[in-house]
């Protein structure tokens, strides 16, 4: 049984650091993109206040984006991690209740 357990936190634990690690190449994906756009931009040749406006605005969503999926997957792996502890509970008051005779079911 403790084995169980153990290996039952050790798959959510993994689970969240899958999600996070998701969150860090999707947010890293969105920050390349648009690096890539501002470079296009750049290399157009449009009057030069007109390409930083549009890089700054391109970097800034990019990066809002990215922190708002990084947020969601902390949110997620928290989530993940209160339902473990939740289990973590559960599962030791029936061990103690095993031991103690109190419920036998």
């Amino acid at each position: 049984m403790p084995n169980e357990f153990a290996s039952s936190v050790e798959a959510i634990d993994a689970e969240a650091e899958k999600i996070l690690e998701e969150a860090r190449t999707r947010a890293s994906e969105i920050l390349r993109k648009g690096r890539e756009e501002a470079k296009d931009i750049v290399s157009s040749q449009p009057p030069m206040d007109d390409v930083k406006e549009e890089y700054e605005r391109i970097i800034h969503e990019a990066r809002a984006e990215a922190d708002k999926k990084i947020e969601e997957s902390r949110k997620k792996a928290s989530e993940i991690s209160t339902s473990a502890d939740s289990k973590v509970q559960k599962v030791a008051e029936r061990i103690v209740d095993i031991i103690t005779g109190a419920k036998l079911t």
